[in-house]
C-alpha cells in the first residue's frame, strides 16, 4: 500500500468512526431513538405536535423528541432536580433548540400549561409520584382533548431499593401496569393501547383524553 492510498483508508476510518458515533454525541443509540419513533408513530405526532416529556432527567428522550416534531412543534421537558434543570438549559442553550421549553415541576404538579400538549409521555417515572392523584389530575388538565398519555414503565421488582413515601399498591420498586390503568382511568382518561413487551421488561399504556 501506498502513502496517497494509506492516508485515504485512514481517513475513511475517520468518517466511518465518525458516522457511527454521533449517536453516542447526540447522548442517544438507537434503540433509545427506535422508542421515540415507536411512541411518536402510535400517538401520531407530526411536525408541529407539542409534546412533553415529564421527569425529562438528562434530556435524551426530549430532544430527540424535538427533532421528531420539528421547528414548528413544541417539547416541553419537566423535571424537578435543580441540578438536572440546569443541565437540560445549558444543553438546549448549546444546541439552539427553540422549539424546546424546560419546565420546573413539583412532586404533585407537572406545572405544564393547560391544554397544552398533543402528547404528554412519562418515562420510568410514573412510579416514582408519591402524591399520584394530585399529579394525575394536572397531567390530565394538560392534555388538549383527544391528546395522548403514555406510561411507560415496569413491574415491581424486590431487586431494586423501595421508592420511598409512593403508595403501598406499588408492590416494590416499579409498579403493576393494572394500577397504572385504574389510577388513570380514575382521573379520566381511557386506555388506548397497551404493549406489553416495550422494551427490555418495560410496557407501554397510552391513554386519551376523551373531548366533550
Amino acid at each position: 500500500m501506498n502513502r496517497k492510498r494509506f492516508r485515504c483508508t485512514i481517513a475513511t476510518i475517520v468518517v466511518i468512526l465518525l458516522w457511527s458515533l454521533g449517536d453516542v454525541a447526540l447522548g442517544i443509540n438507537g434503540d433509545q431513538r427506535q422508542e421515540v419513533t415507536r411512541l411518536a408513530e402510535l400517538t401520531q405526532w407530526k411536525a408541529g405536535t407539542i409534546v412533553a416529556d415529564v421527569g425529562a432527567g438528562d434530556g435524551t428522550y426530549s430532544f430527540e423528541a424535538a427533532q421528531k416534531v420539528g421547528p414548528s412543534g413544541r417539547v416541553y421537558a419537566t423535571e424537578i432536580d435543580t441540578e438536572k434543570l440546569k443541565n437540560l438549559r445549558a444543553e438546549v442553550t448549546k444546541r439552539k433548540h427553540e422549539n424546546m421549553v424546560i419546565v420546573e415541576g413539583t412532586t404533585d404538579d407537572t406545572k405544564l400549561p393547560s391544554s397544552c400538549c398533543d402528547t404528554i409521555f412519562l418515562r420510568h417515572v410514573y412510579h416514582h409520584l408519591t402524591q399520584p392523584q394530585e399529579f394525575d389530575r394536572n397531567l390530565v388538565r394538560s392534555l388538549k382533548p383527544g391528546a395522548y398519555l403514555a406510561i411507560i414503565d415496569f413491574p415491581p421488582s424486590s431487586n431494586l431499593p423501595p421508592v420511598e413515601g409512593v403508595p403501598k399498591n406499588r408492590g416494590g420498586h416499579g409498579i403493576p401496569e393494572k394500577v397504572v390503568e385504574e389510577e388513570l382511568t380514575t382521573a379520566g382518561l381511557q386506555v388506548d393501547k397497551v404493549i406489553d413487551d416495550w422494551s427490555a421488561h418495560d410496557y407501554c399504556v397510552i391513554f386519551v383524553k376523551r373531548g366533550p
